[in-house]
């Protein structure tokens, strides 16, 4: 099993709600964010997954997060939607890594997110995924 990790970042604002405390009030973060896909085999070129194709479908996903109020300005995180909180935005990122199409039968195995340094959350599938 290969594991091909890239890594991006992005800048969103979002306030928590339900929360005590000053994260309840709008504010922002610089968001690091690490993907790692797993493959079972190399392709005829000696590779799992291409770095540049994982940094873009990465890329991607945090394009239409970056510079965005998350609470209202992304599906999912609006009222009545998911608190954006960094596990949820893990969660979030992960789903849609595994919504996309990688070569060679990559799979999204986790997903880190920092929103500070030293203060990061990693979502994973159960089975390994």
């Amino acid at each position: 099993m290969y594991e091909v990790t890239v890594e991006g970042r992005f800048s969103a604002a979002h306030n928590l709600r339900d929360y005590q405390g000053d994260c309840e009030r709008l504010h922002g973060h610089n968001y690091r964010v690490r993907a790692a896909v797993r493959v079972e085999k190399l392709g005829t070129d000696g590779l799992g997954v291409d770095f540049r194709e994982l940094k873009a479908a990465l890329g991607a996903v945090l394009e239409e997060l970056d510079h965005k109020y998350l609470n209202q300005d992304v599906d999912g995180f609006g009222e009545g939607g998911d608190n954006p909180t960094t596990e949820n935005l893990a969660r979030f990122i992960y789903d849609c890594l595994a919504a996309g199409t990688l070569s060679n039968g990559a799979l999204p195995h986790a997903v880190t997110v920092w929103e500070s340094p030293g203060c990061s959350v990693t979502y994973r599938e159960e089975d390994g995924g």
